[in-house]
């Protein structure tokens, strides 16, 4: 599989490793098939790993120091 929306660079201006862009993306898709609130109205994807990754992108989603859970980014 390979990510054309959002870019990998502009996510990983977001994160400092593939590797933590991984688990996050990972981790909030999670959350949103849980049913937590998405953070962003309209997306492009439609499979939430897909929307996780433009939450990031969008600056919505952040890792936690501890990487022990997700930041949720108020604005």
């Amino acid at each position: 599989m390979r990510i054309t929306y959002p870019s990998i660079d502009k996510l990983l201006s977001r994160v400092d490793s593939r590797y933590s862009l991984s688990v996050l993306a990972a981790k909030r898709a999670h959350e949103l098939e849980a049913g937590d609130p998405p953070t962003i109205e309209h997306f492009k994807c439609d499979k939430s790993v897909g929307r996780a990754l433009e939450e990031i992108a969008a600056g919505k989603v952040t890792v936690d120091p501890a990487h022990r859970e997700v930041n949720l980014v108020d604005e």
